[in-house]
């Protein structure tokens, strides 16, 4: 009798092992079979920058985690609600700990929350990195309600565009260069944004901050936005950002450098602000 009854209970030991390297495999292969394809968006763009795709595999990774890791619970909680439900009224043998299971239920979270913290300050670091010789350096203003924007070299502006009401500034950049953007704001607070860098980056008085992205992959015509809220004409703080071939761009700027005769002054503060 205590034969049969401890063979059995090897049996369900067996059993519940079994069950349990069949769902940690289902999540292995899950996550295996995501990686070796393109990664999912999970509702994120898609980026023109290199800094861009960087943001994007880190989402769709963090996601892909998220998911196996729930699929894993999700699917313990339901096979555990079916292969313990109640079958009788003999009251089921009782323990008091599993020091095991309870060491795997404590290091597995560490180790997940560790390896995001790793991706995220690895990436975080390079996004952030700032070369000493940009080629573009471009200082953005924000003013109520409106942007301006000017092309520096050797420390001075030698030509910049203005927003107007009804008059969207269009930001011009080179496709493949490197551009370092500078940020200032005389009054309040603005978010440079657009939307296909996957970043923004506050406009604060009283304070420079400062980016930098390693390139633009391709040409083409983009909105860009103020994210942070800063007042009544907040929405339409809009600009756009058209990014062109390097010639095209040389050319507007050598046509800057002909018309400020090689004389640039710093740079301006903004034509006017809204009250």
């Amino acid at each position: 009798m205590g034969t049969t009854r401890r063979s059995g209970t090897g049996r369900a030991r067996g059993t519940r092992r079994g069950t349990v390297v069949r769902v940690g495999l289902l999540a292995a292969i899950v996550m295996v079979v995501a990686s070796a394809c393109e990664l999912p968006s999970f509702g994120f763009p898609h980026g023109i920058t290199p800094q861009a795709t960087r943001m994007y595999n880190i989402w769709s990774g963090s996601c892909i985690a998220a998911l196996a890791v729930g699929v894993l619970v999700w699917g313990l909680i339901l096979w555990a609600s079916f292969r313990f439900r109640k079958k009788s009224d003999e009251l089921p043998q009782q323990v008091r700990y599993n020091l095991p299971i309870e060491v795997m239920y404590t290091m597995i979270p560490f180790v997940i929350v560790a390896g995001l913290f790793y991706f995220t300050a690895r990436d975080e670091i390079d996004i952030n990195k700032t070369t000493p010789n940009p080629d573009v350096t471009v200082s953005v203003v924000g003013f109520r309600w409106q942007w301006q924007f000017g092309y520096v070299e050797n420390g001075r502006v030698i030509g910049q565009v203005t927003g107007r009401p009804g008059a969207t500034p269009v930001l011009v950049l080179p496709k493949d260069r490197s551009i370092r953007f500078i940020e200032s704001s005389p009054d309040v607070i603005h978010s440079f944004w657009v939307p296909e860098f996957l970043f923004k980056r506050d406009v604060i008085p009283g304070k420079v901050n400062q980016f930098e992205i390693s390139k633009i992959d391709r040409t083409g015509t983009f909105v860009g936005r103020c994210a942070e809220f800063c007042g009544t004409d907040h929405p339409r703080m809009n600009f756009t950002v058209q990014v062109v071939e390097p010639a095209q761009f040389d050319q507007m700027m050598q046509g800057f450098r002909s018309a400020a005769g090689q004389a640039a002054g710093p740079v301006a503060a903004p034509a006017g602000s809204g009250q």
